[in-house]
């Protein structure tokens, strides 16, 4: 824990001494669907613990897995094989409870998702994947039947509601977040965007002060002007993600996304045979320099990938440097890489490439 925040040297000889760079807080990311080869959603035991010892050298601290659209059954399934594997993983990247990323999508946005698995917001259906207290963020499209009683129900739970593969109506989303919705996942992607007659989920998520967009900052999944566009229409509340799948930190191949099998080509984020973008590769100390680069402040920048998230899941603890916080720090280096990484004030990650 951090006890005490000052300027200028501390007394005495300090423990580590940073000649260059900044230390930030450690980094927050709310939708990691695997890393390293290893689709989170059905990775062994070897396969997380990679995952979670690893993702330090990113510069990431705390993270929520993210599991696709799947059968409702087969979720809750993941869910508990999931609840049963945490305690025996190593210290790491803290695992901050599971996203699921549907299956209560719009099929016409379901982007590399199953849309044979999609399916309404049921009551029994959000009860089945409540059972195990794991889940912590739930992305869905307001337009589906019962989708606003089950954000209220979400929300009572204390289950963050995100806004996503959604065709959605700008008015539909302002429902949705009357009803208790606070983020919009990858704004601009799998989404209705921006029509001066008919806008739609992308322009709600910079107009309404309530919602958080996430954004994918690997300049691929929306162009560097339309990232300067969010950060200036929604500056402070803006989250940086990764969306990051299996094929992050590996060679060009074949990976799997969801049971699905998706390519990491030579340059740009994988993909599915029909060419649809399946997460991406990005690690999130490079979405925040390539937010800078976008002539973003680093501190906005920052912000972005460590406080905003950490509130946005009510984990005041994470995302800060004070007294009282958890000593979660992450060297960044003039190239805004993750030179060192601490988890509880412990040394988890050195000269992270």
């Amino acid at each position: 824990m951090v006890t005490r925040v000052g300027e200028g040297r501390p007394d005495g000889v300090p423990d580590v001494e940073l000649t260059d760079g900044t230390l930030v807080p450690g980094l927050v990311d709310l939708q990691v669907n695997g890393f390293f080869g290893h689709d989170l959603v059905d990775a062994d035991e070897a396969g997380w613990k990679e995952v979670v010892t690893r993702l330090p050298e990113t510069g990431v601290t705390a993270f929520l897995p993210t599991f696709v659209t799947a059968p409702v059954e087969r979720q809750a399934a993941a869910l508990r094989s999931t609840a049963a594997l945490l305690p025996r993983l190593p210290p790491g990247a803290k695992v901050l409870g599971v996203h699921l990323e549907g299956p209560f999508l719009a099929e016409g946005r379901r982007g590399a998702h199953n849309a044979a698995h999609m399916t309404d917001p049921t009551p029994d259906a959000v009860a089945a994947l409540l059972e195990t207290g794991l889940v912590r963020l739930v992305t869905l499209a307001p337009e589906r039947d019962g989708a606003l009683a089950a954000i209220r129900a979400l929300t009572e739970r204390g289950v963050l509601v995100s806004v996503g593969h959604s065709d959605a109506t700008a008015d539909q989303v302002r429902a949705a977040a009357d009803a208790g919705a606070r983020k919009v996942t990858h704004v601009f992607n799998a989404q209705s965007g921006v029509h001066h007659r008919d806008p739609g989920v992308a322009v709600q998520a910079l107009v309404d002060d309530r919602l958080h967009p996430g954004l994918i900052a690997d300049l691929h999944h929306v162009a560097p002007r339309v990232c300067e566009l969010v950060f200036r229409a929604a500056g402070g509340r803006v989250v940086l993600v990764t969306d990051a799948a299996a094929p992050a930190g590996m060679p060009p191949g074949v990976y799997a996304l969801g049971g699905e099998p998706v390519v990491m080509p030579e340059q740009g984020p994988p993909r599915r045979a029909d060419g649809a973008i399946a997460g991406s590769g990005l690690r999130l100390d490079e979405a925040i320099g390539n937010t800078v680069a976008l002539g973003v402040d680093l501190v906005t920048a920052v912000d972005a990938a460590t406080r905003v998230p950490a509130d946005l899941i009510g984990r005041s603890d994470l995302g800060r440097i004070a007294p009282g916080a958890a000593a979660d720090l992450t060297w960044l280096g003039p190239d805004h890489r993750a030179h060192a990484t601490w988890i509880n004030g412990q040394n988890v990650s050195r000269g992270g490439s």
